[in-house]
């Protein structure tokens, strides 16, 4: 069988979940593939075409079609889920809040961001505070999902790190990590509540709502 481009993104995307962004390579990607290397030249031309075409298929899991509100939606609420779609399809995959941020040129992340901006502008959102507020959902659900993705710390530095010291040095942090989670909340309950405060912000800076 010929080998095309989907077989080859489709192998690149196991190899991230095997291997992390770091063992993404373009070697390890034609081993994996039974091909020499520049024969993936045929179809992606390099690295960074790579990332983009991964970055391109793991968006497409959680948004395979661009839906804009159910008529009589809120844009808020209608946001919101989005973002929280957007952090399952970096969760999905090891380092893919990483991915996202590496791709420039994604054009399922553009879809993406054309659906959201123009959902607002529908709703009367000026074009330039819609677009400061996509934006703003986008950066801290990537930046939120990085955050999620880097992991505990590595066990020497968590062997040298003082809880008695550090809580001593900032009780009203901890006291606040501790009161968050005391009943049960999770680490979507966080997400959803940290972009909440965001769309309050948002929605009292566009001064309407739908």
């Amino acid at each position: 069988m010929a080998l095309d481009r989907h077989q080859i993104v489709t192998e690149a995307v196991a190899l991230l979940d095997a291997d992390g962004l770091d063992g993404v390579t373009l070697r390890k990607l034609a081993a994996r593939l039974g091909v020499q290397q520049p024969t993936l030249y045929w179809h992606i031309p390099s690295k960074a075409a790579l990332i983009t075409a991964i970055a391109d298929a793991i968006l497409e899991q959680q948004f395979p079609e661009m839906v804009p509100p159910e008529p009589g939606e809120p844009w808020e609420a209608w946001l919101l889920g989005l973002a929280e779609r957007l952090r399952r399809a970096l969760l999905a995959h090891p380092d893919g809040a990483r991915i996202i941020s590496t791709s420039q040129t994604s054009l399922r992340m553009a879809a993406i961001s054309e659906l959201a901006i123009s959902t607002l502008v529908r709703c009367e959102v000026p074009l330039r505070q819609a677009r400061l507020i996509v934006l703003t959902v986008e950066h801290f659900t990537v930046g939120h999902v990085l955050e999620e993705q880097t992991g505990p710390p590595a066990a020497g530095s968590a062997q040298d790190f003082d809880l008695e010291a550090f809580t001593e040095a900032h009780p009203t942090v901890v006291a606040g990590i501790a009161e968050y989670f005391q009943d049960g909340r999770t680490a979507d309950d966080l997400f959803r509540d940290c972009l909440s405060v965001i769309m309050r912000g948002a929605t009292a800076a566009a001064g309407t709502t739908h």
